[in-house]
C-alpha cells in the first residue's frame, strides 16, 4: 500500500512538473500555424528589408501589417523609424511580436493589435506591408483603393487580383518567397473635366487611364496612368505629354489644367 501511495505521489508530482514546463516553454510558432483567414507562414528577412526598400519606407511613415505573424514586418519598419502596427488574430503571436519588439529596442514605435484584419482600420497607413493570399487581397482591394492616393501597398509574391502592380523586384539565388510587388493607391480622376477650350472625359481601371480630349481643333484620345496624385496623359498618335498633380476636383501642372465638372 505503502508503495502504491509512493508512485502516485511520483508520478503525481512528474505530471505537474511536466505542465508547468509546458506552460514556461517560450511560445514557437511553426511554420503553417493555422490562423483565421491564412496560416502563418513568415516572409525571408532579406525580402522583408527589399519590400520595405521598395515602398521607400522612411520615418514620416505609418506602417501596418494585416495578419502580421510574428511581427517581423512591423519591427523591421520600427527599426528604419517609422511608426509601425501590426493586426494579429492569434494573441500568442500578438504576444510574441511585443516581447521580439522589446527585444528590438522598438517597442515606442512598434504596437500589436490582436484583432481580425478585415476589420482593421488602414485609413491612416501610408505604407501597407503584406503577406497574403489572393483571395485575401481581392477581398481587401476596395478598401486598399479607399486609402488616400499615394499610399504604398508592398506584397510578398502574390499580387491584388486585376491590378498590375506599379513595380516588381526579384531577389538574386532565391527559391522561395523572393518577389516584392508595389502598388501606389491612384487618385481618382474617371468623369469629365473642363480644361482651357475644351473638356477632357477620362475613364480609370486602377492607375491605368483613359480618354477623350476635346477642343476647337477635335477630339484626341489619350491614354496615360496615375502613380498616386501625379497623373501623366499621352495623346494618341504623340505629341507632348500632359502632365498635372490631382488635388482633389482639381489637376494643376504645367502641362495640364482641368476642373471637375458635375
Amino acid at each position: 500500500m505503502l508503495r502504491r501511495a509512493v508512485t502516485a505521489a511520483v508520478l503525481a508530482a512528474a505530471c505537474l512538473a511536466t505542465t508547468a514546463t509546458a506552460q514556461t516553454r517560450p511560445f514557437d510558432p511553426e511554420i503553417g500555424l493555422g490562423g483565421k483567414d491564412v496560416v502563418w507562414v513568415p516572409t525571408p528577412p532579406e525580402l522583408v528589408e527589399r519590400m520595405l526598400d521598395l515602398a521607400t519606407v522612411t520615418p514620416a511613415d505609418l506602417v501596418m501589417d494585416l495578419g502580421s505573424g510574428d511581427g517581423r514586418n512591423v519591427i523591421a519598419a520600427a527599426r528604419r523609424g517609422a511608426r509601425a502596427i501590426g493586426v494579429e488574430y492569434n494573441p500568442d503571436l500578438v504576444r510574441l511580436s511585443t516581447e521580439r519588439a522589446e527585444e528590438a529596442g522598438v517597442a515606442g514605435r512598434a504596437t500589436f493589435v490582436e484583432g481580425d484584419m478585415f476589420a482593421a482600420d488602414i485609413s491612416r497607413a501610408t505604407v501597407l506591408a503584406l503577406f497574403l493570399l489572393p483571395a485575401n487581397l481581392e477581398t481587401l482591394r476596395d478598401r486598399f483603393l479607399a486609402t488616400a492616393p499615394g499610399t504604398r501597398i508592398v506584397l510578398n509574391t502574390f499580387d491584388i487580383p486585376d491590378w498590375t502592380p506599379d513595380a516588381t523586384v526579384k531577389l538574386d539565388g532565391c527559391q522561395h518567397w523572393c518577389t516584392a510587388l508595389l502598388y501606389v493607391v491612384p487618385a481618382r480622376v474617371a468623369g469629365r473635366w473642363a480644361v482651357d477650350g475644351g473638356t477632357l472625359e477620362l475613364t480609370q481601371t486602377f492607375q491605368m487611364v483613359t480618354g477623350t480630349l476635346t477642343t476647337a481643333d477635335g477630339a484626341r484620345r489619350v491614354t496615360g496612368r496615375l502613380r498616386g496624385t501625379a497623373l501623366t496623359l499621352t495623346p494618341a498618335g504623340g505629341g507632348t505629354p500632359l502632365t498635372g498633380t490631382v488635388q482633389g476636383d482639381r489637376i494643376d501642372g504645367p502641362g495640364l489644367a482641368a476642373r471637375r465638372l458635375p
